[in-house]
């Protein structure tokens, strides 16, 4: 991970400047504040673009009760919603607008690479042990996306658990692999787009009942079948590639946590 303050503080300085002078100092290679992705503009209601969209993937796991966040680049009210949720989370002033205190914020949990500080690609990569994006039903490139999506809102569930560990036991599997530990045919696991997790600090049954706010809407954990040793944890109603309709299931019977509770 990486902590470099000086560049940080010359973004939130550059933002809180008039439009001229944020040109100046913006300019300026110092006012990139990693090697991911830096916001050069507030946004909020009624703003888009890419930038717009680099905020929604991070604060995607801030959705609310069974909601989730449009990857869309339109920044509106569920955007907003998130955006306050996030910034109350950390104790920042929840006002819905993106600017310097949540950039910050954002900064100081986003590495060089873009995944989240406490989840990493290696984490997420093939459940099987070998490694790799190929070998699923969408390009490697594609895949490595949907899983970063995948580490934010994971690194959401860990802040709303009390920043206490969660451990992912399976991320994305090939084929191959899929096939190999029984997963379903079209399992949101080939996409990059689950994870299933334990933790040594938080019961099965509070990850599966926090799950339920945190964008995430497939959940399956005590009581179901083949899950009364992890929580299994996907954004199926987002995944427009898959053979699944996108629609919400919880299966958590032990826990209380069904579809709609």
């Amino acid at each position: 991970m990486r902590r470099n303050t000086v560049k940080r503080a010359l973004v939130a300085f550059a933002l809180a400047l008039p439009g001229a002078a944020i040109a100046t100092v913006v300019a300026a290679p110092a006012a990139h504040a990693d090697g991911c992705y830096t916001w050069k503009r507030n946004l909020y209601q009624g703003r888009s673009g890419d930038d717009v969209r680099q905020l929604q993937i991070r604060v995607a796991g801030w959705a609310g009760r069974g909601g989730i966040v449009r990857i869309d680049g339109d920044f509106g009210p569920e955007t907003a919603a998130a955006v306050k949720r996030f910034q109350t989370a950390y104790g920042l002033r929840s006002d819905g607008v993106a600017g310097p205190q949540t950039f910050n914020k954002l900064y100081q949990l986003q590495d060089n690479d873009c995944t989240p500080a406490h989840f990493s690609y290696r984490e997420l990569d093939d459940g099987c042990g070998r490694g790799g994006w190929s070998g699923g039903p969408q390009s490697a490139t594609d895949t490595k996306a949907t899983a970063v999506r995948t580490m934010w809102k994971l690194e959401a569930l860990r802040r709303g658990l009390g920043d206490r560990p969660l451990n992912v036991t399976s991320g994305f599997r090939d084929s191959n692999c899929n096939k190999q530990v029984g997963g379903a045919s079209d399992s949101q696991h080939l996409y990059g787009n689950a994870a299933d997790v334990t933790s040594p600090h938080r019961s099965l049954c509070e990850i599966a009942r926090a799950s339920r706010d945190h964008g995430f809407s497939g959940i399956y954990g005590p009581g179901y079948p083949d899950h009364d040793n992890h929580v299994h944890v996907d954004s199926r109603r987002e995944n427009n590639r898959d053979k699944s309709a996108n629609r919400t299931s919880w299966a958590a019977p032990d826990c209380g946590v069904s579809t709609g509770r």
